[in-house]
């Protein structure tokens, strides 16, 4: 096995592909959405590929204003499974990738999240990852005793404390605690027992956790987010950062800026592990990429097109979509920053709103490539090798097609340079990402 540095690559698979019209195509099974084996089958050839990671994005509600109105009939994101449910059982028919899945700050309680997450480390013989975010939608807030989402001040400063929580929970028990003393009768050592007793402005919690110290010593902890707030929590927490830059200028500043943080805060080694988001058209030939892409791009519905662009831009309906995007009447505040940056590349490209949801659906607001094997590596290998990503995150814009594209054009290429795996290197996902 080659001992240069070489990527990370996690498979993102919620949805069973991130194009908004992913569905529309005559490839697609309707209702693997919510099919295990589909999950399954999936998860089972990236492991075969040895790719890093899957990862479950998650949300707690339909996330929908349905604005335009009927929006939400024509969008594929209203049906899915619960992701740790989903990666329990994908545990057990798997035995080397990573399972990631998304719990939020906002709706959940820490004691929740960490005991979950140390089960599934456990079920799966160290191969759990949290990913922290914070909830953002009002949608989800209807469903939890709310009008309206937390202040983003307080959603970020209930998160902090969430994750000091949880990992505190986590180390509720030492490693060799646990004696199984059968002539003596002691079952653990009470000495090598440590309860929490956390008191702080959002939670209470005594603990200790009633879940032994994990395989791992404590799972992976994934962070999805750009906000200072966030960079800070993944700066001072995070094993692995899912970033969204459109360019490699600002992909090097992220990256520079979270390694710099966690190095301010007395960490060391290669983490928080950078792996922007990145969607991929590949094909034999430019032609054949091409024809893929617009395959896709031609089944956008335009009532789910402006639906994509409503959380940042608001609702477009009433203007001519072959028109120029609005800027002047846009909403000022409060734009998301996915969305702050969609839309800085919007007006300098001088895009239509057509263009711009066009533009959105192919990545789902992330950065896309439509190219030959040679090509998109060419492009991974750049970002790579010039500060401005340890590895990338894939989200496909359809399954099972996006791993098999992997599979067959982008792995092979990626082996030919050196820059990823023929096997995995340990069975736990920290062994894998190459972390203490």
């Amino acid at each position: 096995m080659s001992t240069a540095r070489q990527m990370s690559l996690g498979l993102s698979m919620r949805y069973h592909g991130y194009h908004v019209a992913a569905w529309r195509h005559p490839d697609y099974v309707p209702g693997c959405n919510v099919d295990f084996s589909a999950y399954r089958d999936v998860a089972r050839h990236a492991e075969a590929e040895k790719l890093d990671m899957i990862f479950f994005a998650d949300g707690v509600a339909v996330r929908g204003t349905d604005t335009p109105e009927g929006a939400l009939s024509h969008d594929m994101k209203n049906a899915e499974l619960e992701p740790l449910t989903l990666l329990s059982a994908i545990a057990a028919c798997t035995s080397d990738i990573g399972l990631v899945a998304t719990a939020s700050t906002t709706y959940n309680e820490p004691y929740h999240v960490a005991r979950k997450y140390a089960s599934l480390d456990h079920i799966s013989g160290g191969r759990a990852g949290w990913n922290v975010v914070t909830s953002w939608s009002d949608q989800e807030a209807l469903n939890f005793n709310r009008t309206e989402n937390l202040a983003r001040e307080e959603r970020y400063a209930r998160a902090a404390e969430f994750v000091d929580v949880v990992k505190g929970l986590w180390r509720s028990w030492e490693a060799d605690a646990f004696t199984h003393d059968k002539a003596g009768g002691q079952f653990y050592d009470p000495a090598k027992l440590h309860v929490l007793n956390h008191k702080g402005p959002f939670f209470q919690v005594r603990g200790p956790l009633n879940s032994c110290r994990t395989p791992q010593g404590e799972p992976v902890i994934v962070q999805a987010g750009a906000s200072n707030q966030g960079r800070d929590i993944a700066a001072r927490h995070a094993h692995v950062v899912y970033s969204v830059s459109q360019t490699v200028e600002h992909a090097r500043e992220f990256y520079a800026d979270l390694k710099a943080r966690a190095a301010g805060m007395g960490r060391t080694g290669a983490a928080p592990l950078i792996m922007p988001g990145i969607t991929l058209y590949v094909g034999a030939t430019q032609e054949e990429a091409q024809a893929k892409f617009d395959t896709l791009q031609a089944l956008i519905d335009p009532l789910a097109g402006l639906a994509l662009l409503y959380t940042f831009c608001g609702d477009l309906s009433g203007h001519d979509v072959d028109g120029p995007v609005p800027f002047d009447a846009l909403p000022q505040g409060g734009i998301i920053s996915i969305g702050a940056g969609l839309l800085a590349e919007a007006k300098a490209g001088n895009l239509t709103i057509r263009q711009l949801y066009e533009r959105v659906a192919a990545g789902f607001t992330g950065r896309f490539l439509i190219g030959t094997p040679e090509s998109i590596v060419d492009d991974m290998q750049m970002w790579f090798e010039t500060g401005a990503a340890d590895g990338f995150n894939i989200c496909p814009p359809m399954l099972a097609q996006g791993m098999q594209d992997m599979s067959d054009y982008i792995l092979p290429e990626l082996r030919r340079r050196g820059l990823f795996r023929t096997d995995y290197p340990g069975t736990t996902l920290r062994e894998t990402l190459g972390l203490a």
